[in-house]
């Protein structure tokens, strides 16, 4: 291979890097193995790992376990998507174009807003995507989040903001509901405010329920309102675009997508037509057209408001690709529920949590929920008076086979020793009765 290129030696094809930092000794990589022996010791670290697929699991919190049909599963593994990286090309991306459309279509009637991208990374960028949207628009620098909103997603969206300079102020809440203030956004939306941001279900599970008291505020100082979701809650509650969302943002993991230790995920990002807020849109639309010669379908890129060609400096965004794979996940998912069997699933998952409250409410030492809120399908769970940190909580309950809920402390410290559990329709009353039962016998033990 040398010879054929025309070099002497490896070393050769490293003259670039200067000598003095090149390593001078031999790599320490112990010795090769066969394709056998690989097997083996790449079976020996997994068998490390605990996925909630092996045990029982009440992790939540961005990354939700839900039952996916098996023939979603099949068609995504086509060759046909799993290979179609980007439809660049029109005349031979027909089928993923189609999907992706008929992705933005039912994720658009799902929220009741008219148009959808397809698609973000997630829910962390597509909200960042957002709040740069927001400023755009209104051109004001200022952006309001809930104070109880995933440390992830306000990580990225700070890291977001650095750029354009934006402020990101949090709203205070009420200890007893977890209700915003409504007094604090109020107060807080001046001339230089440009959007408002709410989780409904919230980071920790409850309900925001003044939505519509908050929308009427933030228009009224003219600023935009954001939302964002768990779409797998839209099969039970309102969808935003009912109660003045103005964008709406969300995780399309749960539909249709595994966990994969969280990752990769689906950002969902809608919002109403108005021209001035499409053009701002990040992303890429897919359209449905008909060609010249006799009124064919067919489907195209409507609009691509991209850095990495046609727009250049004047993007609204430098995301280059998307999870396609993922939003064709999500649309097969949603055709194959539907409406009726979207609800159901939404049903299940808030039944559990609400049969999961009552149980381990009911066990000395442990509160929950700590707000009195309703809840969807996440809770949170108070252990202050049983003496014992959530870590060390967790800790007993996975020794016992069961994965508990994210603890809090360290981005909440004002809730104590509190984790965030969650259910879904794959927990059935045995999961959660057994859960209770051991907590019960962790808490006795202890006290």
């Amino acid at each position: 291979m040398l010879r054929e290129i025309g070099v002497a030696s490896i070393d050769d094809l490293f003259v670039d890097i200067p000598e003095k930092i090149r390593l001078k000794r031999p790599l320490k990589l112990p010795q090769a193995m066969s394709e056998l022996e690989v097997k083996r010791h790449m079976k020996a670290m997994l068998a490390k790992n605990k996925p909630f697929t092996q045990m029982l699991s009440f992790l939540g919190g961005g990354a939700w376990s839900h039952y996916i049909p098996s023939h979603v599963r099949a068609l995504t593994q086509r060759s046909e998507f799993v290979t179609s990286y980007t439809p660049y090309q029109p005349e031979v991306s027909q089928g993923m174009l189609q999907t992706l459309f008929e992705y933005q279509s039912m994720v658009a009637e799902l929220v009741e807003l008219d148009v959808v991208n397809a698609s973000m990374y997630d829910w962390a960028s597509a909200l960042g995507e957002a709040a740069l949207m927001c400023a755009r628009i209104t051109h004001r620098k200022r952006f309001l989040i809930p104070k109880l909103i995933s440390p992830g997603r306000r990580a990225t969206l700070q890291t977001y903001a650095v750029g354009p300079g934006l402020e990101v102020a949090e709203i205070g809440y009420d200890r007893k509901t977890g209700q915003l203030d409504l007094s604090q956004i109020r107060a807080q939306l001046k001339k230089d405010t440009a959007g408002v941001y709410v989780e409904n279900p919230s980071y920790l599970g409850f309900l925001e329920t003044q939505v519509e008291e908050i929308a009427n505020a933030v228009h009224k100082a003219g600023a935009l309102f954001v939302v964002g979701v768990n779409p797998i809650s839209l099969g039970l509650l309102k969808a935003p675009g009912d109660y003045g969302a103005d964008i709406v943002v969300g995780e399309g993991q749960p539909l249709g997508n595994p966990v994969s230790f969280g990752g990769p995920c689906l950002g969902i990002f809608a919002c109403r037509s108005e021209m001035k807020l499409v053009r701002q849109m990040p992303g890429r639309l897919i359209g449905m057209t008909t060609t010249l010669d006799g009124g064919k379908r067919g489907y195209c890129m409507a609009l691509a408001t991209r850095e990495q060609y046609i727009r250049r400096e004047q993007a609204t965004s430098n995301i280059c690709t998307n999870n396609s794979l993922c939003a064709v996940a999500a649309a097969f998912y949603l055709a194959s529920l539907g409406p009726q069997g979207l609800r159901k699933v939404a049903e299940r998952c808030a039944a559990n949590a609400s049969y999961a409250m009552k149980k381990l409410n009911a066990i000395h030492g442990l509160e929950t929920p700590i707000f009195d809120a309703p809840h969807f399908n996440e809770f949170s769970l108070n252990c202050d008076d049983t003496h014992m940190s959530i870590e060390k909580l967790n800790s007993k309950l996975l020794k016992r086979g069961i994965q508990g809920g994210i603890p809090l402390r360290g981005e909440f410290p004002e809730l104590g020793e509190t984790g965030l559990l969650c259910t879904t329709e794959l927990h059935s009353r045995e999961c959660i009765d057994h859960l209770a039962k051991t907590l019960k016998e962790i808490v006795g033990g202890k006290r």
